[in-house]
């Protein structure tokens, strides 16, 4: 089975489907940390340096965004964005979901 068909099979039921509706917002700002490290032709080990701490810790930021384990701060953030050169921006956006 291919992951496209796996991810299908598995997100036909409503609560997969609602707890992988949930990690979006995770989802899309882990891809952009790894495109913008990808696009700086960095390493982990290297975005590590520049943040003064270890590889191990990048591996661990970069994983906790889809792992649920660990929510990273906002500090931690500006400090990977800032090793590539990148600001972080928050902002808030009406919900669909939400009724008023």
């Amino acid at each position: 089975m291919k992951h496209n068909e796996l991810k299908a099979k598995a997100l036909s039921n409503p609560e997969t489907q609602s707890a992988y509706d949930a990690l979006e917002t995770e989802f899309a700002l882990l891809e952009q940390m790894l495109r913008a490290r990808k696009k700086a032709g960095l390493t982990q080990a290297e975005i590590a340096k520049r943040m003064g701490t270890k590889a191990p810790a990048v591996t661990r930021l970069e994983s906790s965004l889809t792992s649920g384990k660990h929510s990273p701060s906002l500090v931690t953030l500006q400090k990977y964005a800032n090793a590539l050169g990148y600001k972080i921006q928050v902002k808030l956006v009406k919900s669909q979901d939400v009724v008023a």
